[in-house]
Order: C-alpha cells, then structure tokens, then sequence
C-alpha cells in the first residue's frame, strides 16, 4: 500500500484539524471501519481497513435517512486519491474520509463544490435540477430527523409545530431558488426541474446559500458523531434553531414548523439567533387585541406569525420593542416574511421608514398593528378590530418590497403568535405585565387631552403574570 498518509495533499487537510479533532476523526474512521488497531500511533499510520456502505449505515443506525448515508458515502467516495492504491475497491480509505471532513468542516465553496456533486448524482458530470430539488429536501429533511434523534431540538416540541413535511419542501425550493443553471440564468418555475448544472453552478450556490454548508455540517456533526463534543464545534453549528421558552403543555401548537423556524431565525441578527419565548398566541391568551399588546409591548425584537383563513402563514420580525404611539418606529432590520404557500424573506427598500406601527384607542389616527407601506395600506396590518387585516402592495410594499402575503388583499386572521427573540432587554426585566398605555405616557396623555381617560384599566392582566401557557 503506497505512503498515503505522508502525502503533502492529505497532511494540508488533516493541519487544518487540531490535535484533538485529529484524535476525534481518527476513533470515528476506526469505530466505522471496525478495525481494532490503533490510529495515530508510531508512524502515525491509518487503520488498514477502508469504509464500505454497510459499514457507514451500521455506525449511524437510524439517526440519518438511508438516503443520506448514501449520499455522504458517494461524497467521501468522489474524493481523488493521492497514490493508486490497490484493494481499494471503490470503498472509502482513511485519506479520503479526512479529506471530506476537511472540506464538510474547513473548506470554502470551491472545496465542496466536487462532493456537493456527486451527493448530488454519483453518475453524472452535470446534475438537473429536478436531481438538486431531491438533494435540498432529504439534506433539509435528515436535518429535522438527525436533530430530533440526537434530541437536540432545544426545547422545540414535534408535537408543538406543525408537521415538518411541507416545511421541509418549502425550504428545499427556496434553497434552490438561489441556484443558477450552466449558462448563469436563475432558476425559476417549472424551469428548473430541467435545467442542468454543472460545478460551477454547484460551488456558486454552495457559496451564495451558506444554509447548504450549514446543513451539511450539521448532517455530518450529528449524523456521524464526530466533532460533535469538542469545546468550539457547538458554538459554531447551532445558532441554526434558537432554544423555545414559553410553551408549557400541549395546549399551544405554533404556526411554524421546524424547517421555517431555522430559516427565519438566520435572517435575524445573530445575537438575536440563541433563542425565541412565546409572548402571545391567540389560542392560548384568546383573540384580543388588548391582550396582544399588553402581551408584546416592551419585549424587545419579536417575530410575528399569522395564519389566515385561507391558509396562508406569514408574519413580520420587528428589531426593535413594540411601543403603542401614533407614530412609525423600528429601523431598517426589520422585516417581513412568507412561511405558506412559499418561504421567502422581504427585507428594506430604502425607499421610507415605515418599519413597524402600533396604535390603541385614538380617533384620529388608525389603531391597529402594522408593517411596512402606509396609513391605510400596509405590507401587513391587523386592526384593533381583533380578526380583521389586510396585505396591500401593488405590486409590491414600499418599505419591504413584499407582495401581498395573504391569500386576499383584506382577509380575516384565524390564528396568531408573537416570540421575542434573543435576550429580554433590560427595560422589560423584572416587571410584571402592564396597560398597554404604561408603555407609552405620550399615548396616555394625548387620549387624556381628547377626554378618553384610561379605560383600559379594568382590561389589566393580573400582575404575577398571564398564565395563559400551562
């Protein structure tokens, strides 16, 4: 068997590794291979045994589909080898497996971009697109399965989400949304179920959607248990789904599904991406707009989520506290959001400030909570006349270039959810709930002027808290 260990290409990739990775991806190629005899001893010589099929689906056992280990095999497989060696057979040596650890954990695009390939089609050149739709669903999907089997979904509930199944589809498709084919148009439609690919395509959608390393790593970490316990690795892998607070019992059931909850929360800012808190969900704390706002006011950050009675599911992140007065607030890293029937992100235009609005119980100006657009004619709106909003853009929102999110311009809201995101903001700490117009004295003495007084104080919530989430 030639040298291969003391080949200059396989010593590049395994220098990227400190001694303990070096350690950790060692005991897991002898762990696959079966072989008892010691790695990383005199000579530094790998384990005479190389990996097979069976033998990679035999160390993961169910914690990936069988469609994946297929897929990671053909990828460890693509690998060129430094030396012909003979016996190989096709199967996976040990410079190949650190070599495609290498690439999974420390290479750029230009390093995935042959594995992504041939995980992709382990026959072809060139890939088609329907081939790619394929890959971006079982990478999505054994995402969802590896986390759940690992049970490191951080306090997210199976059976607190919907059902991952569509949302595993509707990530794929915008993953490949991204994606542009040989001649460098982007894919769209029907279109892209035949359009081919080669590998620069591949290594420019590798480079432009970071969710595809992202995942991949993930796949690889979890899947294979490796490099999955070291001090660094944690810190970096998972700001991919934020940890749940808030839910208590089965009575509460969200919106989203996992798959859409990763992908929003890598749209927020990433100190803002380690975890979300339940602060109101209509079926839990009941279809009021009061309750809403008592609930959501000086909470810091918060994700939005609406379901109308048609079906369609999107929401808006606000980057900064709700506050009730009868001016725009926010800055422009808020945003709005599609979940269903599609899952897109509409981020600002420039074109004004109209991020996030928040009116209650005046005559003059509209009262109700709203996104992006104008008075009257939001990117997303939901009146204080709780169960009635609308979406307008035509053809799109001003603020956020969005379309209109709802099934019909004016719809009727059936459900509704708000999280705060990141930490609670020192403002909020410490305080029990309050009237929505404690929030805001401005808002109190302009209805005080009118001669509205606060008659919102027999609508207080109890002071030791909402209990609405056992």
């Amino acid at each position: 068997m030639g040298n291969v260990e003391s080949s200059s290409h396989y010593q590049k990739h395994l220098s990227r590794f400190l001694p303990d990775e070096q350690a950790d991806i060692d005991s897991v190629f002898v762990a696959i291979s079966g072989s008892g005899e010691a790695v990383g001893g005199k000579g530094g010589k790998p384990a005479k045994r190389d990996v097979t099929l069976t033998m990679l689906k035999a160390h993961v056992k169910e914690a990936l589909p069988e469609s994946m280990v297929v897929r990671l095999y053909n990828g460890m497989k693509s690998i060129p080898l430094s030396e012909k060696s003979p016996g190989s057979n096709g199967q996976v040596r040990k410079e190949q497996f650190v070599i495609f650890m290498s690439a999974v954990f420390k290479g750029n695009a230009e390093e995935k971009k042959g594995i992504v390939m041939k995980m992709i089609s382990n026959t072809d050149s060139t890939v088609k697109g329907s081939h790619i739709i394929e890959f971006a669903e079982d990478l999505v999907g054994s995402v969802v399965h590896v986390l759940s089997c690992r049970k490191m979904l951080k306090g997210w509930n199976l059976k607190n989400v919907q059902n991952s199944t569509t949302g595993i589809k509707a990530l794929a498709s915008q993953l490949v949304s991204e994606l542009k084919s040989a001649d460098g148009k982007r894919l769209e439609g029907g279109q892209a179920l035949d359009a081919v690919c080669d590998e620069s395509s591949i290594e420019d959608w590798v480079f432009r959607v970071p969710q595809v390393s992202a995942f991949l790593t993930v796949v690889v970490q979890q899947g294979l248990l490796i490099l999955h316990s070291l001090p660094d690795q944690e810190q970096e892998t998972f700001p991919l789904l934020p940890e749940c607070q808030g839910v208590r019992g089965s009575r509460f059931v969200s919106l989203l599904n996992i798959p859409s909850v990763t992908y929003i929360n890598s749209h927020l800012p990433s100190e803002l991406q380690h975890k979300w808190r339940l602060l109101f969900a209509s079926q839990v704390h009941g279809e009021s707009f009061t309750q809403l706002c008592g609930h959501i006011v000086n909470q810091g950050p918060c994700v939005l989520v609406l379901k109308d009675t048609d079906g369609y599911v999107f929401g808006g992140f606000s980057s900064c506290s709700w506050v009730v007065k009868p001016q725009f607030q926010g800055n422009n890293g808020c945003f709005l959001f599609s979940v269903s029937p599609s899952l897109e992100v509409f981020t600002y235009t420039g074109y004004n400030d109209h991020y996030m609005y928040l009116n209650h119980g005046q005559q003059t100006m509209p009262n109700g909570l709203g996104m992006g657009g104008q008075h009257e004619y939001f990117g997303l709106w939901i009146d204080s006349n709780y169960g009635r909003g609308h979406s307008k853009a035509k053809p799109r929102c001003t603020t956020y270039n969005s379309p209109q999110l709802s099934a019909k311009e004016n719809f009727t809201l059936d459900a509704m959810e708000v999280w705060a995101v990141g930490d609670l903001p020192e403002s909020a700490a410490g305080t029990g709930q309050k009237s929505i117009l404690d929030a805001d004295p401005e808002a109190q003495a302009l209805l005080e002027m009118i001669g509205k007084g606060r008659k919102s104080d027999g609508l207080r919530d109890p002071a030791d808290g909402d209990g609405g989430d056992n």
